[in-house]
């Protein structure tokens, strides 16, 4: 059984523990029935083994962050765009956990917000800041004791970058020929770029031209097989021929421009290819959009392009404002029909007004 005792005028409590020190707490109270009610909570949390919940309290807002980063590493999440937003998220830097609460995250919107970030750059902040107390949540034992609520803004963005078949072609050739084969790959399934760059032969089936991500790679972590075109089938040829006379044997099948790694960032090469093209600016990720809008404009069905591109849910149809063109014609013919059996065409009314 735990005690409780006067320090000044606030009443702290003693717990002990079967081979450990006694656990020594400040209530916070300074009425002794008050104090007697915390005691019995840190007391019931003890002896069903759990973390008391006092010890929540120390738990620092840099400790979530290391929970993150590790989580990007092991998952191999790309953490480039990790730094940027933790960087903005500094606001929490001297945070307990415990005080990061509905109240201080809408304090941090309205900050953001006045520093003119936009609804989707905090929207993508706050679910950083989510994933952290989640992480945290899920440790054992546990080191917060609640994930705090969070409520997104509402996005009107809606993101219209796509590639026309000419601009591709034309910022293909303004690229370094061995960035050519990268973005070609884009183009036709829409992968993300991580996923593109970090493409192994082993996943490669050189007799069939079939690529495969096995469940558990990728972001999805969702398994995925797409078969080359004659186009791919030259490209991947050509790059296992160069492999093999080169006799730089590495696992990546798109290697950098001295065959001794793999293809990383290369922001810098792509925005020089757009200058002078006449091009509007376009990033990476356009491709992704442009693939699935491709394949819904030759027939392929939604959840076929989802599973290529590997989109999880169809809500990527909304967000890339994508509309199938078919079914606009089809709607049209629909309406047409309708009018014409129905109440007849806007000619036949009119002629039916004439005297």
């Amino acid at each position: 059984m735990g005690s409780l005792y006067l320090r000044g005028k606030t009443w702290w409590m003693k717990i002990p523990r079967k081979g450990e020190t006694p656990l020594r707490k400040s209530t916070g109270e300074k009425v002794k029935m008050r104090a007697r009610e915390v005691l019995r909570k840190a007391e019931s949390e003890v002896s069903a083994g759990e973390r008391p919940f006092f010890e929540y309290s120390e738990t620092n807002y840099s400790e979530l962050v290391s929970l993150i980063e590790n989580d990007y590493v092991i998952n191999k999440q790309n953490l480039r765009s990790l730094t940027t937003r933790l960087n903005n998220l500094k606001y929490f830097e001297n945070f307990k956990a415990h005080k990061i609460n509905s109240v201080s995250i809408m304090e941090y919107i309205g900050f953001r917000l006045q520093k003119g970030a936009s609804n989707a750059t905090i929207n993508r902040e706050l679910a950083a800041l989510r994933r952290m107390f989640r992480l945290a949540n899920e440790q054992t034992p546990p080191l917060i004791e609640k994930v705090p609520v969070f409520k997104m803004l509402k996005e009107k963005n809606v993101r219209k970058g796509f590639f026309e078949h000419d601009e591709f072609i034309k910022i293909r050739e303004n690229l370094p020929e061995f960035l050519r084969p990268v973005i070609t790959f884009g183009y036709f399934f829409g992968w993300r770029k991580e996923e593109i760059l970090t493409l192994r032969w082993s996943s490669v089936d050189i007799k069939s031209w079939i690529v495969r991500l096995e469940v558990g790679e990728g972001k999805t972590e969702e398994g995925r097989t797409v078969y080359l075109n004659d186009e791919l089938k030259n490209i991947f040829q050509e790059l296992w021929n160069n492999r093999k006379e080169k006799g730089i044997i590495l696992p990546w099948v798109f290697p950098n421009r001295k065959h001794t790694d793999r293809v990383y960032e290369f922001r810098k090469t792509w925005n020089k290819a757009f200058e002078g093209s006449g091009i509007d600016h376009k990033i990476f990720h356009d491709l992704r959009r442009t693939a699935v809008r491709n394949m819904v404009r030759a027939g392929v069905p939604e959840r076929v392009a989802m599973l290529l591109s590997g989109h999880k849910t169809r809500s990527v149809f909304d967000r890339y404002n994508i509309v199938n063109d078919n079914d606009l014609k089809n709607a049209q013919k629909s309406i047409d029909n309708f009018l014409g059996t129905n109440l007849g065409t806007i000619t036949n009314l009119e002629q039916k007004k004439s005297p």
